[in-house]
């Protein structure tokens, strides 16, 4: 009784005894300018009053004879003259009823039920906690993947680079950490995502047991660019939630390249020139901030683990986004196409992938085993094809020979799911008999 009392006292809080409003002036290339919200701030969300209906929408830019507004929707039908109600800063009230619930990027329910609002409203671009209050990153995890159980270790307070290309099983994989890392509450970003997976992700591919502990946060790709943007920073905030109430969280985003996109959208409508392959110098400070929101908590609160995605094109690791991604967190993990259409999954590229938690994660014994094993598939890849031709002969390389050997073995043991560390590990060890 006291939650409700509680929501009901935060939706009475939440309503606007005045009004700021102004009016449309000018409407160009699908911004509006807007008169008469002289105490209006950069990034302040209105509400557009055509003939139409409403329509939401944020200040990109402000001058001295008004503010430039860009939509939410296409601003058909918005006609001058017409009014534009202030609404203040962008924010979000999350609320632990949001466990086991799909929301959009504004806190409004997509599953069609009631959704509860919290007490207290987090700003949607939040600084970081300070750096020098931070802890250090804590002990490994386990995932439920054979693979990140030894060669690849996720601790927590980690911050992971998922970087793929399209349908490589990029999403399965994450699905795979929804369900199997150790956390107290995962929190997914579903940026850009088609609309008709968002259903299918939810319900086969993450399912009842991965719902169950999750807050799924989306904005779907027919969306504009202010929501899709907005999606990162409010599953941000909901982590952040947890996180200090001294909870461990795992963030899931997919995709940073996608929030990246809709930033480019917004900056070049608010007059920033694009001039980093298309993209304008703010999308680097936009997405180093948001990665350091994830981590470590200060004394006192949880940590955010976040496993972030990046969806790189032709496997081009040096474009943009993944460039600036890769430079600020704690590991990447590289997924390849040609061990996917080989039937691999997940198609994990061992060699262009490193978690920075080693050697720390493992002992000294488990670090001789990972490095063993990186080894070993360095020598068949460099060989592979020279094998694969019958161009090698045995015994003219001790390293190769070995390689050739285990391969098979080590190239299953990365598919194979996982019943614990010790045990993972154990197969592993196993591999090289």
């Amino acid at each position: 009784m006291g939650e409700i009392f509680e929501a009901l006292r935060a939706e009475i809080a939440s309503i606007r005894i005045t009004c700021r409003v102004g009016r449309v002036s000018d409407i160009a290339r699908g911004t509006v300018h807007v008169t008469g919200l002289e105490r209006a701030g950069l990034g302040d969300r209105v509400l557009i009053q055509g003939a139409g209906g409403e329509s939401g929408g944020e200040i990109v830019r402000l001058a001295r004879d008004g503010a430039t507004v860009l939509p939410d929707t296409p601003p058909e039908g918005v006609k001058i003259g017409d009014a534009v109600d202030l609404l203040g800063p962008a924010t979000i009230a999350p609320h632990d009823g949001w466990i086991g619930r799909i929301v959009d990027p504004y806190g409004q329910p997509l599953d069609g039920k009631h959704l509860l609002r919290g007490a207290q409203s987090r700003p949607l671009r939040a600084p970081a906690p300070a750096a020098a209050s931070r802890r250090a990153m804590g002990g490994r995890l386990r995932t439920g993947s054979a693979a990140f159980d030894t060669l690849l270790p996720l601790v927590r307070g980690q911050r992971v680079g998922l970087f793929a290309g399209s349908g490589v099983g990029k999403s399965s994989l994450l699905a795979r950490f929804a369900r199997g890392v150790e956390a107290d509450v995962v929190v997914i970003a579903l940026i850009g995502e088609r609309g008709r997976e968002l259903r299918d992700f939810t319900e086969k591919v993450l399912g009842p047991q991965g719902m169950a502990r999750s807050v799924v946060v989306a904005a779907t790709s027919d969306l504009s660019p202010l929501t899709r943007r907005r999606c990162a920073w409010a599953a941000m905030a909901v982590a952040e939630h947890f996180r200090d109430q001294g909870l461990h969280v795992l963030l899931l985003a997919d995709s940073i390249t996608r929030f990246a996109e809709a930033h480019r959208e917004v900056a070049l409508a608010s007059g920033e020139e694009g001039n980093m392959r298309g993209y304008p110098p703010s999308v680097a400070h936009a997405i180093m901030a948001l990665a350091e929101r994830a981590g470590p908590g200060p004394e006192g609160a949880g940590d955010i683990t976040a496993v972030l995605s990046v969806l790189v094109a032709g496997s081009d690791m040096e474009e943009p986004v993944a460039d600036i991604l890769r430079g600020v967190l704690d590991g990447h993990v590289v997924m390849d196409r040609r061990i996917a259409e080989r039937g691999r999954y997940p198609a994990i590229d061992l060699l262009r992938s490193v978690s920075r938690s080693l050697p720390e994660a493992a002992s000294a014994e488990e670090n001789t085993l990972i490095e063993e094993a990186r080894k070993l598939l360095g020598a068949w890849d460099r060989a592979e094809m020279m094998i694969q031709a019958g161009l090698y002969a045995k015994g003219s390389d001790p390293l190769v020979d070995r390689a050739i050997k285990v391969w098979p073995a080590l190239d299953s043991f990365l598919a194979e799911q996982s019943a614990g560390v010790a045990a993972s590990f154990e197969r592993l060890a196993a591999c090289f008999v």
